[in-house]
């Protein structure tokens, strides 16, 4: 009784110091959560070694500083806002002073303790769920290949001794998750109950608190001392389910209770500020009791680590790198054996000689046979003078022909085509006595003109691919670049890959925006639910659904935040969410609200991309 009395004084003095904390960096709340049951079991045993020991436990001292510094550096956390008027100047006015500011940050821790406990069991859930929708056989699996080597070892033991046959191994795993599911079910719907009839009061008692602020914060911290015995009855018939689990280390937990308001409080219309601060440390305590009870279960069916779960592999590769390190140490100096340093300096020369002959040789005789012959070509194969001067020779020669044949005076500027036309007319009627011409007429003469011609037309097309090669040069000049252009792009590519391979709804990738899509999915999914458990009648499951509801809207309000202020959306996406987190709106425009969302908002939009 001593060891649990100065326990529980500590416990007391630790949260009057650290009352002023509220919310805390989602990660800092996962370790924190994860180590209460480690810390109530030291602090159980150095407790009574302190009892039984005159000297103060320095170890134990020492821890609970630790936990006080833990605390002290938690950071606040973006989640979904309380709906209070927080908008409205009158009602900041009326919470100005300090108890009543106090009291926002006790909602507020209530809201993030809560929606981190949620968070934990419903990843905790979705493993189990996964493993309780496999087959017998990977039911199997997992029971002696993904629990460790441990329950290796025992299942093989069992199977040998016992001679324990497929069907009752199957039905074994079967009822080790469906165990799992069934408590971390309970544990969600408790702590979901709990959260949607504190968001529904506490939306109640905010519009009661611009009337009457004096009676309304009274009211409204009696009732969330009930809503926290509520939610001890709810989660105290999860102890009639069984506890005895092989994969359980320690004791069972302790019974969850809170501490109570004092019936003085409760009878009077107003509180004193020191009334109002001892109800807070009584909310802050119960929380704290909430995520240490909440640790225990959650640690006794958490899902397994990586490593748990692939062990086999792992186990696998750690033989195979100590036989390969076996097989080096061999090999090495160490041994005196110059093998290793042999095979280095092969391999090396290898590469080197790979990398000359086939990468580094053929590339620069291609960039020197490309570029030497552009720079040798200078002058290019043809140019414009000479095909000037054979253009003006064709052009004397036409018109002096043309003068003689028709016995008149061509002007100088007269077309080569017309002057041609007479040379081909004369060269024609010259044909019908080709021999008797060729000696005494105009036929040799009208040869030589067309080969001019000829030469004309020549000279003309290789001006012309003179020119076509040089604009060609930078493409010659692009395709030697080419492999580097392909080498920075697929380091581009890797490099882009690395920065949108988070796949959360956080993230930027592709995947990520379908998680964010897939969280409206769930919460229309949660709306249509309660709206027909509501029309049923069904106020216990209505409740649950609700708040997980809320969970969804609170993870969908993280994931979208930074996206949508980056788009200048936030203040509009932030309206919405607040709307479709209130109780009293009707499913219809709740629907019509999370459709609006899918069609407008840039971060909720479909990705364009498809697989």
């Amino acid at each position: 009784m001593e060891a649990v009395t100065e326990e529980t004084d500590a416990t007391t003095t630790q949260h009057e110091e650290n009352s002023d904390v509220i919310n805390g960096d989602s990660q800092q709340n996962i370790v924190s959560f994860y180590s209460n049951y480690i810390y109530n079991r030291l602090s159980t045993m150095f407790s009574r070694s302190s009892s039984s020991s005159p000297s103060p436990n320095i170890l134990f001292t020492l821890f609970n500083l630790y936990r006080r510094s833990s605390r002290r550096r938690r950071k606040p956390k973006v989640s979904l806002p309380l709906p209070l008027p927080s908008t409205s100047q009158e009602f900041s006015l009326v919470m100005t002073t300090a108890p009543r500011a106090r009291v926002i940050e006790v909602l507020e821790a209530i809201m993030d303790h809560t929606f981190t406990s949620l968070r934990i069991i419903h990843n905790n859930l979705q493993f189990w769920q996964s493993r309780a929708e496999g087959t017998n056989a990977q039911k199997v699996y997992f029971m002696m290949f993904e629990r460790g080597p441990r329950a290796f070892v025992n299942g093989t033991v069992q199977i040998f001794r016992d001679g324990s046959s497929f069907k009752h191994l199957s039905g074994s795993a079967s009822a080790y998750i469906a165990k799992r599911v069934s408590v971390l079910t309970s544990l969600q719907c408790s702590l979901a109950e709990f959260l949607a009839q504190f968001y529904v009061d506490v939306e109640r008692h905010g519009v009661e608190l611009l009337k009457d602020p004096e009676k309304s914060l009274p009211s409204l911290l009696v009732t969330i001392g009930n809503l926290f015995s509520k939610l001890e009855a709810s989660i105290g018939q999860l102890h009639t389910i069984d506890q005895n689990d092989s994969f359980v280390h320690g004791s069972d937990p302790s019974p969850l209770l809170f501490d109570n308001l004092p019936e003085v409080n409760q009878e009077g219309s107003q509180w004193t500020d020191c009334e109002i601060r001892d109800a807070g440390n009584m909310i802050y305590r119960n929380l704290d009791k909430l995520e240490s009870y909440l640790s225990d279960m959650v640690l006794q069916h958490k899902k397994p680590s990586k490593v748990t779960l692939y062990w086999v592999r792992y186990t696998c590769g750690a033989v195979a790198l100590s036989a390969c390190s076996l097989w080096l140490l061999k090999h090495s100096r160490l041994m005196g054996s110059p093998d290793i340093d042999n095979w280095i300096c092969e391999a090396k020369d290898s590469t080197v000689g790979f990398v000359h002959d086939h990468v580094q040789q053929p590339l620069v005789a291609i960039r020197d046979e490309l570029f030497d012959t552009f720079r040798k070509r200078h002058k290019g194969v043809m140019e414009i003078e000479e095909v000037r001067l054979t253009e003006t020779s064709l052009h004397r020669m036409l018109l002096a022909f043309s003068e003689q044949t028709k016995g008149q005076k061509f002007p100088e500027n007269a077309s080569d085509q017309e002057m041609l036309e007479i040379v081909m007319n004369r060269y024609e009627k010259e044909l019908t006595h080709p021999i008797q011409n060729l000696v005494s007429g105009e036929l040799a003469r009208a040869l030589l003109i067309q080969v001019q011609k000829l030469k004309l037309d020549i000279e003309t097309a290789m001006l012309e691919l003179d020119q076509i090669l040089k604009a060609n040069e930078i493409n010659f000049a692009v395709l030697a670049a080419l492999p580097a252009f392909f080498l920075s792009l697929l380091l581009l590519m890797l490099v882009r890959a690395w920065y949108k391979q988070d796949t959360r709804a956080q993230g930027r990738g592709r995947v990520a925006r379908i998680q964010r899509r897939l969280l409206i999915v769930e919460v229309e999914k949660r709306i249509m639910q309660y709206q027909n458990f509501i029309e049923q009648g069904l106020e216990k499951e209505a409740l649950c659904t609700y708040g997980l509801a809320l969970y969804s809207l609170d993870c969908l309000y993280d994931a979208v935040e930074t996206h949508a202020k980056a788009t200048g959306e936030w203040q509009w996406l932030r309206e919405d969410i607040t709307e479709l987190a209130k109780p009293n709106l009707q499913a219809a425009y709740k629907l019509t609200v999370t459709s609006r969302m899918e069609r407008v908002y840039d971060c909720l939009l479909p990705s364009l991309k498809r697989p």
